[in-house]
Parts: structure tokens; sequence; C-alpha cells
């Protein structure tokens, strides 16, 4: 009996501590410190698992219209924001801050949106 309270009382230790690496997600080493904000028009919303998708256009240093992406938290959680699949539409002009991609790939690590109405949408993505 005492070997099993043992063992039980091991094996809980040992879910506990390596149960918080089994959370782990992965990381966001290709996105580097510097936070851009871009003035954006949306070019499609991929409300799907396991990440929200945004594709947009932006205007380049040149003038010229270059095609950019991001990546948002899952849906359910945008949607426990008040996300849902119409939430940003084609051709909606809004503001994005966030951190950019370190290889001068077109995507941005999303902190923040705001709505050409001033609105501030919710991200529920806080992984500071």
């Amino acid at each position: 009996m005492r070997i099993k309270v043992m063992f039980l009382i091991i094996i809980s230790f040992a879910a506990l501590t390596l149960g918080k690496f089994s959370m782990a997600h992965h990381g966001f080493a290709a996105y580097s410190n510097e936070r851009i904000t871009v003035q954006a028009v949306i070019t499609e919303l991929r409300f799907i698992n396991p990440h929200v998708q945004l594709y947009f256009t932006i205007e380049g240093d040149a003038g010229q219209s270059e095609s950019w992406q991001a990546e948002l938290t899952a849906p359910n959680k945008l949607a426990r924001g008040g996300w849902t699949k119409n939430t940003l539409k084609p051709g909606d002009q809004i503001q994005i801050s966030g951190e950019a991609a370190r290889n001068d790939g077109r995507s941005i690590r999303i902190r923040e949106i705001i709505l050409s109405s001033g609105e501030s949408l919710p991200l529920r993505e806080i992984l500071d």
C-alpha cells in the first residue's frame, strides 16, 4: 500500500510539473521587437481553426500596393470577444499595429486593430 501511495505521489508531481510544457504552443521568434503601424485595406478574413488569418493590402514606400498577412488567435477566442466571420470585410479600412516579420516578409503579429470609426477591436491574445 505504501508503495502505491508513493507511486501515486510521484506520478502526480511529474504530471503537474511536466504538464506546463504540454501547454506550450509555437513561439514568435519569426517576428522582430520593432512595432509598426500600417493603414490597411482588408482583402480577406479567414475565420478558421487553428488561427484566424487576415489578408490585407498596404501602400508601400514607393506608392505601390503590397499584399500582407497576419495571424490572429483561435476563432473561438475572438468570438468570445465579439468577433464573427463578418467583423472585417473586404474593402474595410483599418489600422494595424504589431511586430513585423524578421525576414522582411509581409507579415505582422497583430497587437491592435483600429477600425475607421476609431473603435479598437478586442484581440483576446495577450501572450506577453
